[in-house]
């Protein structure tokens, strides 16, 4: 415990000078749990950022939905996330960036918000948070990799300690199941195994309208979702490529952080494709989705759809997310954040893997008849396709978090 103690002073007083260098005294703040609040009893569920809320949000639904007497405090460590979070339309959520895991400070949020149990999403699991949460603490699509192991050994029996108040782990994949339990986990409290993002449901808020589906026809449109940099000026080659045996291609390039949306503009300015941006109106061959929490819209309008963060060594994005809507998938060769789900995809023959511009465009020109993406959007879909679903996982979870003998 000491020398988590030292580490984590360390690393506070690290985050402390950046946000007072650069002036951010709301961040600041809220690091160390200020500002107002809301009276009543609440679930703390924490997300490091847009990913591990994205996968959160249809459980937070469930429990708004399921348990309404109980307010719901969501936390994450980028400011994105806390944007993406406070955008959904979910009755009693209060979002807050996370607050630096020192004891008295945790333990006064406890207090201050009136915390009865804490989930904790995936992998950014804070000693303190566990140990003083008053209630139990679940973890759902725990991810633990090797080298997060052995980080968690050199704390010695801190790591037991930790897991030892985990009441139900649902595990991301066998191997961070296991590493769980030879650190301290409890074998009655592992739960299945499944990854929260096969559990992705679309918001019924957002759907396309008139305008948007006649502007950017399905089997004419594909959608690069969340991009990195170096991928855009693939995708653009790719695009001018394709639509030379594809008149008409419509691309929508929304890149993962949309604060990029100007270096992206650049790029399509030189290649001389004419575009719209989301925030400035208007339709156009490309439209730059410049905008947070409108995926599900950009899913809805395409026909096949290139997973960013695949082509650089980002370790790419969910196929989930795209395969709920029956797109045909496209990605790269980098996607050991999914590596088993890839797989799947692969040996199934549900996908397109690309390696370039070249590539990338070829695919686009196989992928350009409605049959042909519909057959390979079903394909994705029975590929990726979970035994748990959330119906299963959440009354586990309520059992626990928030059991019928606690409503008032």
């Amino acid at each position: 415990m000491l020398l988590y103690r030292l580490l984590n002073s360390i690393y506070v007083l690290w985050q402390m000078l950046r946000l007072l260098w650069r002036r951010d005294f709301t961040s600041l703040i809220a690091r160390f749990g200020g500002g107002p609040i809301v009276v009543g009893p609440h679930l703390w569920l924490h997300g490091a950022s847009n990913g591990e809320l994205a996968s959160a949000r249809p459980i937070l639904t469930k429990l708004s939905q399921q348990r309404p007497y109980l307010g719901l405090l969501v936390t994450t460590n980028t400011r994105t996330g806390l944007d993406l979070a406070r955008s959904w339309n979910i009755p009693r959520l209060d979002a807050r960036l996370a607050p630096f895991d020192l004891g008295w400070l945790v333990r006064r949020l406890h207090r201050r918000w009136q915390v009865q149990s804490h989930i904790v999403m995936e992998s950014d699991l804070w000693p303190h948070r566990i140990l003083s949460c008053p209630g139990p603490v679940v973890v759902l699509g725990g991810r633990m990799t090797r080298g997060s192991a052995r980080g968690w050994g050199w704390f010695g029996p801190l790591g037991a300690r930790a897991l030892g108040r985990v009441k139900y782990l649902s595990a991301q994949d066998g191997g961070s199941r296991d590493r769980f339990l030879a650190l301290g986990l409890a074998q009655s409290a592992c739960g299945p195994t499944v990854d929260l993002k096969a559990l992705y449901t679309p918001p019924p808020d957002q759907r396309p309208d008139a305008t948007l589906r006649d502007a950017y026809p399905r089997e004419l449109t594909w959608f690069a979702a969340s991009t990195h940099p170096g991928e855009e000026t693939i995708v653009i080659a790719a695009h001018l490529l394709a639509r030379e045996a594809r008149p008409g291609l419509r691309l929508i390039l929304a890149p993962r952080h949309p604060d990029r949306a100007a270096e992206v503009a650049q790029l399509l300015q030189h290649a001389g494709l004419p575009y719209a941006t989301r925030t400035g109106g208007g339709q156009a061959e490309v439209l730059l989705a410049d905008t947070m929490g409108e995926m599900a819209l950009w899913y809805a309008l395409a026909g096949a759809v290139f997973i960013g963060g695949t082509l650089t060594d980002r370790g790419g994005h969910t196929p989930y997310e795209p395969a709920t809507f029956g797109a045909a998938l496209i990605h790269g060769d980098d996607v050991r954040n999914f590596a088993k789900s890839f797989a799947q995809l692969i040996k199934a023959q549900a996908s397109e893997q690309v390696h370039d511009a070249a590539t990338l465009a070829q695919a686009l020109v196989r992928l350009g008849d409605v049959e042909t993406q519909v057959a390979r959007g079903q394909a994705a879909q029975t590929a990726l396709q979970q035994d748990t679903d959330l119906n299963g996982l959440m009354r586990d979870v309520l059992l626990i978090v928030a059991p019928p003998s606690d409503v008032p």
